[in-house]
């Protein structure tokens, strides 16, 4: 296994993890990727708001906030032609005149989340999954399935021998410092009225370019600035409150391929829910990598995810962030995804397992972004 230079051992099981790796203030020097405050300290972040909150004005919504638990579906699309004109927050499949197969790609996943969750590596706990095509915002190919765990504040990348990339470990650790969103995490995003009235009103949407340097560059996802090296983090609410149990379907969410699949059937709260109304997540739209010479894959200039069955679903840890406990034994090396050695935007030497070496993340991906 070579590539992921800096490693550190790891005991099985996540309780023995949780003992066996400290923080330690080494890892605080790589691989922390500046979030404006939603996946770590605003610190890390060229922010020009105090604690990255952004002020609210006057005739804007309230905030949204997320259920204390909660499971979903949803469906993504990585859009790569006709984006400018035709740019999200969308519906749900990207609209006409955008056609799937020419302009975009579809697949599908699950996340789960749990804030309750807390031990040694900090507060809160989700899992990302996605089938068959992972998350497209590291250079080279997505074709295969990848989790991404958030235990406290450390998170973990996990790939399954079904389709896992030649020289990708099975577990790496994508940061140390890098935390489910907090409950109120809209908090750091600029309420956008364009993208809002896009879909009517129907939705409150949240969106930001980060520029070049690293700070705010645009509110609002138009017009679009891929040709000019931004990054668009955005995400939507609902604008009316619904009952938990509204719109609902059997529609299984979705493990990895080690764990038994779950139960075709319309999900039931779990104990503990909170049956007030509440505004659900629409959707999450952002920037992949888009193309480029020396980034021909994943060719993922805007992305989307379209949640469904979003429902206060307890996750079950041993389907979920368990895994961390039974993937991630011995020596865990650090991730690469941002400059993956065998791609054509890697700089990294080649490194032996246990080595350190000097990586780069690739401009124009969220890895590139400049902290503060």
């Amino acid at each position: 296994m070579t590539g992921f230079p800096r490693t550190f051992a790891l005991a099985a099981g996540l309780a023995a993890l949780a003992g066996a790796v400290p923080f330690n203030a080494a890892w605080a020097q790589s691989n922390i990727y500046p979030t404006f405050g939603v996946h770590n300290p605003p610190g890390f972040s060229n922010c020009p708001w105090n604690d990255c909150v952004v002020p609210r004005t006057a005739g804007e919504p309230t905030d949204p906030a997320f259920p204390a638990f909660w499971s979903t579906n949803w469906t993504m699309y990585r859009v790569h032609k006709g984006y400018p004109e035709t740019p999200p927050p969308y519906e749900g499949k990207p609209p006409a005149p955008l056609k799937e197969g020419e302009d975009y790609e579809a697949s599908v996943g699950s996340t789960y989340y749990d804030s309750t969750v807390a031990g040694p590596m900090g507060e809160g706990a989700m899992m990302e999954h996605y089938e068959k095509r992972c998350l497209p915002i590291f250079p080279g190919s997505n074709h295969y399935t990848c989790s991404f765990v958030s235990i406290g504040d450390r998170a973990f990348f996990l790939t399954y021998e079904e389709d896992r990339p030649a020289g990708m470990p099975p577990c790496c650790l994508f940061s140390p410092i890098n935390h489910p969103p907090r409950r109120d995490f809209i908090k750091h995003l600029p309420y956008s009225k364009g993208d809002s009235a896009q879909l009517g009103y129907r939705i409150q949407g949240y969106s930001i370019w980060v520029g070049t340097a690293g700070g705010p560059a645009q509110t609002g996802v138009s017009p679009d600035q891929t040709a000019n090296g931004g990054i668009l983090f955005g995400y939507a609410f609902n604008a009316k409150a619904t009952p938990d149990a509204e719109g609902l379907t059997d529609e299984a969410y979705r493990y990895p391929p080690n764990v038994p699949p779950g139960p075709k059937a319309v999900p039931v709260p779990s104990p503990g829910a909170d049956p007030a109304p509440y505004r659900k997540p629409q959707s999450f739209y952002f920037s992949g990598v888009p193309k480029s010479a020396q980034a021909p894959l994943p060719d993922a200039p805007i992305v989307t995810q379209i949640f469904n069955n979003f429902a206060q679903v307890r996750p079950d840890p041993a389907k979920t962030w368990d895994l961390v406990g039974r993937m991630c034994t011995g020596v865990i090396p650090e991730c690469q995804l941002f400059d993956r050695p065998g791609t054509a935007t890697a700089t990294a030497a080649p490194a032996t397992l246990g080595a350190p070496a000097a990586s780069t993340p690739a401009p124009g991906t969220w890895g590139g972004i400049p902290p503060k």
